[in-house]
């Protein structure tokens, strides 16, 4: 029953993944075309653009956070790999389960920190664009969540005998085996 839960919050995970992913990358796109724009209008117009500097650093924000939580959920976050390998294998999960944890007290002192920041920005606005500067910080309230949410998955994960690989918890998206020929 368990078991179940836990495949059933690694689908919701997963899907979560792929939308952060999704945003991520369209912040990604989208933020290299205001810059050239801004290049453009700087460089071939003589006028440059006031609005895309700000707008270009909350959506980097975005593919920043947003990114660094997806790999978390797929495993690719900091971990103790040196010392991991160095271990006889029934000691292996010692060093993944620590680094699982500190990722997510991290991401929680993201979010508990990351709040605060927005909550002391909305005093005051930014120039030209006239959002609050309390804006800027949602991406690290956002993708700390992701953090906490991705790495107590991957403890539950193992918890109860699955492998934390993120990719290998999702049955809409399996990982092909590679087969030697």
């Amino acid at each position: 029953m368990v078991k179940q839960f836990v495949e059933q919050l690694a689908g919701v995970t997963g899907r979560l993944s792929r939308l952060a992913l999704w945003i991520a990358g369209i912040s990604l796109v989208v933020m290299t075309l205001l810059v050239l724009w801004q290049v453009f209008t700087r460089y071939v117009l003589h006028e440059p653009s006031h609005l895309t500097e700000p707008f270009a650093v909350v959506l980097m924000s975005w593919f920043i956070f947003l990114g660094a939580a997806v790999g978390t959920h797929e495993g690719f976050h900091m971990s103790f790999d040196v010392l991991t390998h160095a271990l006889p294998a029934r000691l292996r999960w010692v060093p993944e389960v620590i680094s699982d944890l500190v990722v997510g007290l991290f991401g929680l002192g993201m979010v508990w920190w990351g709040v605060q920041l927005v909550l002391a920005g909305m005093d005051s606005t930014m120039p030209l664009v006239g959002l609050p500067d309390g804006v800027t910080y949602i991406p690290v309230v956002a993708g700390g969540a992701l953090f906490a949410l991705f790495s107590l998955e991957r403890l539950c994960r193992r918890s109860v005998g699955l492998p934390a690989s993120a990719h290998v918890a999702d049955p809409h998206n399996p990982v092909p085996e590679v087969t030697e020929a």
